[in-house]
């Protein structure tokens, strides 16, 4: 009934482990509930990263950054570390195409979601394309909310198509709902 599997799977083997005296018998659930807590945990930090939407699935030690000397690495570790998201800022990755930008943005969410923090992957392109059918069905506002709510939104390649007046009317009106709410990540190829 409470679904507890992890805890159905190690009991046979607990049972046989350890004889069972009053004593011992809170040692033998104290433990079993334990392996179900990392059990939960590990399965929920799996689905959140799946959830996510990450283009690119490689952790920050695969990062080559002897290859962008001009990246310093201690201010993408200290982004790792997530302070950003509680004090809603947002992060702007901006480079030539090859430059790890989506890679590094990709590992920063990534670490979002292994700490259970709602985050969301999306390439400009498709976002906009995604905007743009809902406006047409009516449902603008709706799309908004369903972005907005993500605690860490990534948004890969802005710029890399160019955007009509409607389009960034409404990549506004997303980028103005989640101002000093929620974090966003931007990458892109076009210079300031």
């Amino acid at each position: 009934t409470l679904k507890l599997e992890r805890m159905k799977e190690l009991l046979p083997f607990v049972m046989e482990r350890k004889e069972i005296d009053n004593n011992k018998l809170i040692d033998i659930l104290l433990e079993l509930t334990n392996n179900e807590i990392l059990f939960r945990d590990e399965r929920a930090r799996q689905i959140n990263i799946t959830v996510s939407n990450f283009l690119i699935k490689k952790d920050i030690n695969e990062f080559d950054f002897s290859f962008q000397p001009s990246i310093d690495k201690n201010r993408i570790m200290d982004l790792l570390t997530l302070r950003f998201i509680d004090k809603a800022e947002n992060i702007l990755f901006q480079g030539l195409p090859g430059t790890g930008k989506t890679m590094l943005a990709c590992c920063i969410g990534k670490e979002a979601a292994s700490n259970r923090i709602s985050t969301y992957f999306v390439n400009c392109n498709d976002l906009i394309t995604d905007l743009r059918r809902a406006k047409f069905e009516n449902k603008l506002e709706n799309k908004l909310k369903f972005y907005n709510k993500y605690k860490l939104l990534i948004i890969d390649e802005i710029g890399f198509l160019p955007l009509s007046k409607d389009d960034a009317n409404m990549f506004f009106q997303l980028i103005a709902k989640r101002y000093e709410t929620r974090s966003t990540i931007i990458t892109t190829n076009i210079s300031f």
